[in-house]
């Protein structure tokens, strides 16, 4: 049959059934603390009169869309793994996909952003109230919403004009674009190729535009007087290449091994996969807690 599926099964962690109920533990322990730390974090920020600046503001961003992101995949995982909830929908497995590629987009336009602040507070630090007003901030949040929904747009029609006469079994724990693509008994290139450029797009772009930024940091701080002038420019910055750390690192990791990595295990992969969606929401609040005065000191 060439008809369009109305569920798709998810199998979870493949190879890895037998462990499912124990690896729920750490699971839901982290999307735990995503919950709690992102929650807080938002709380703090709008009763904190003094974190009512374009950083925080920014972070604000970044903790909604890591709320996003762990909602999107973390309950409907923990049903595969608690009660082996394995089906989902053809329709809401495109809405899960949707979410969840636009939301990645989004965190990675956000983390490009706060670098920008960086730059402007690190070399223009007279001019940072001038140059990074609320409305820029607003219109900042506001462009990486759209470029993200127009960029993911395309995806749920491109995988609706697919016939799906192959299994309706993803080896995934959620709707991950590739991973439904394969199930496909077309010629796939359109997607295949779509979904190269964006990711190359997206995550080029953002990447060397946060490289750029750095690098105009790091030759205002080397050309500053005193080691703690410099050790303190630089300190302002600590927090958010550990975010930047925490984010790509998976999403660079996982995507060289579903490409490359033919060799390796699937779970593996998903596993990898898992991680990229867990670790930036659970950190993240962390390292900005311990870091920052106002937000430890209010916690």
């Amino acid at each position: 049959s060439n008809t369009t599926p109305k569920m798709f099964l998810l199998t979870g962690i493949p190879g890895l059934e037998e462990m499912h109920r124990w690896i729920s533990i750490p699971f839901s322990t982290a999307f735990a603390i995503a919950l709690l730390g992102n929650s807080t974090l938002l709380y703090v920020i709008k009763t904190e009169p003094s974190l009512h600046k374009p950083m925080f503001y920014f972070l604000s961003m970044l903790a909604s869309t890591d709320l996003v992101l762990s909602l999107t995949t973390m309950p409907k995982m923990l049903g595969i793994f608690w009660f082996k909830a394995q089906a989902i929908p053809f329709e809401a497995c495109l809405v899960q996909m949707f979410f969840l590629h636009s939301f990645s987009i989004v965190e990675s336009a956000v983390l490009l952003a706060m670098a920008f602040d960086r730059y402007v507070a690190v070399c223009h630090p007279l001019r940072y109230g001038s140059i990074l007003t609320g409305s820029l901030v607003v219109t900042i949040g506001l462009l990486a919403l759209l470029r993200a929904s127009v960029l993911m747009l395309p995806l749920p029609f491109l995988l609706r004009r697919l016939p799906y006469c192959h299994s309706r079994v993803i080896s995934h724990c959620y709707c991950e674009h590739m991973a439904v693509v394969k199930l496909a008994c077309a010629d796939t290139r359109v997607n295949n190729i779509y979904g190269i450029l964006v990711t190359f797009l997206v995550g080029g772009f953002d990447l060397l535009s946060i490289g750029h930024s750095y690098l105009r940091i790091l030759r205002t701080v080397f050309s500053l007087a005193s080691k703690e002038e410099k050790l303190k420019a630089f300190g302002t910055c600590l927090d958010h290449i550990c975010a930047i750390l925490v984010f790509y690192t998976p999403a660079i990791l996982s995507s060289l091994i579903h490409r490359f990595g033919h060799r390796i295990a699937p779970h593996v992969h998903i596993l990898m996969a898992n991680l990229y969606l867990l670790l930036p929401p659970v950190m993240n609040p962390i390292v900005y807690g311990v870091k920052t005065k106002q937000i430890r000191e209010r916690v």
